[in-house]
């Protein structure tokens, strides 16, 4: 059955999009209409499939649970039915844009999931099915956990493509801001990971978690620098901020890197990245916009920026007091040690 499905979606038309552009106005990229009851049923849908049901199976396979399958059938069918209704809505219509581009890919990763999933379930073993089974065990495995990564990818594309804006002019703010944001989603879950299960492997690395810290910070930095100025066109009071922030965040971040060893090579904490986290939650939490209601959701964000670096301030120097953890395995965090990733999370998708 799921072999069929697959089939079916795979060969269904590629080039189908959300709408027709006639309803358009010229110079717009979404007509006036509001979303129809298809349009949300396949949000809702999609939302459901990629954002909780594969997830969920994707943690239940890591664990190899028997309900792994039932989930992940369940959640192919949610999908293949929410990308259907995607091209049948009326109301709202769109412009050619990236949602409905990236949906396709999308798509080609649940089938090659599908497929290598029905083959490792049917368990042919012998000769050359024998020799390519860890390979698909392999593929099979990073598909699935890079599924959630693209799910929130193309749910952005969503979410942007809906109420049409970032383009033109507002495409290089538009692009760090989501970036930032999603980058601090991640933050928090990773570090939570770290913190629950990680501490074995990031001793076997041989690094202080600040290493990896600095190293994001710098990335975060590089992408500000040159993604928040629209290159070309005059210099404007945010864009000397953000990419005078940019550049602060890649220095402290090399710095940080470099400060993370002691003189004989093992790991060493710092709180550089907590003190770069600080600093640019104060500089958001006084960063004026043209409209009230970006001002509020950059000082709420500014807010939680500063609370979460005070928060891993508190925790290295005088928690931990410059331990990677309290208890000889890293097994029994610290309750405060939830805390910054706690306010890492909440208030970033509202940014």
């Amino acid at each position: 059955m799921l072999g069929s499905i697959a089939l079916g979606l795979a060969l269904s038309p590629v080039v189908m999009a959300h709408g027709d552009h006639h309803k358009i106005p010229d110079g717009k990229v979404i007509s006036g209409d509001p979303l129809d009851t298809t349009l949300w049923i396949h949000i809702l849908l999609m939302t459901l499939a990629f954002g909780l049901i594969f997830p969920t199976g994707m943690v239940l396979g890591i664990v190899r649970s028997r309900y792994h399958v039932p989930v992940q059938v369940v959640g192919t069918a949610v999908a293949i039915l929410a990308y259907f209704l995607g091209h049948l809505h009326k109301g709202r219509q769109f412009a050619p844009n990236i949602h409905a581009s990236f949906a396709n890919s999308l798509m080609l990763m649940l089938v090659v999931q599908v497929v290598l999933g029905v083959y490792l379930k049917l368990h042919i073993e012998r000769g050359f099915h024998g020799r390519i089974r860890r390979y698909v065990v392999v593929t099979h495995g990073v598909v699935g956990k890079i599924m959630p990564l693209v799910s929130w990818i193309q749910m952005v594309f969503g979410g942007i493509t809906a109420l049409g804006f970032c383009r033109a002019d507002h495409l290089g703010q538009c692009l760090a801001h989501f970036i930032m944001g999603s980058a601090f989603i991640a933050y928090g879950i990773i570090l939570t990971i770290l913190l629950l299960v990680g501490q074995f492997w990031l001793r076997s690395t041989g690094r202080s978690q600040e290493f990896f810290d600095s190293a994001v910070i710098t990335a975060w930095g590089f992408v500000n620098t040159f993604t928040e100025h629209r290159w070309g066109s005059e210099w404007s009071h945010s864009d000397m901020q953000h990419t005078t922030m940019g550049i602060i965040w890649w220095c402290a971040g090399l710095l940080g890197m470099w400060l993370s060893r002691k003189r004989n090579g093992r790991p060493k904490r710092n709180i550089f990245p907590a003190v770069v986290i600080l600093l640019t939650g104060y500089a958001m939490s006084s960063h004026a916009q043209h409209l009230m209601l970006s001002t509020m959701v950059h000082s709420v964000f500014g807010y939680t920026l500063m609370a979460a670096g005070a928060a891993r301030i508190i925790e290295i120097s005088f928690v931990l007091k410059d331990r990677s953890t309290l208890s000889p395995d890293g097994s029994d965090p610290n309750s405060f040690q939830y805390l910054t990733p706690y306010v890492s999370l909440p208030f970033r998708r509202a940014f």
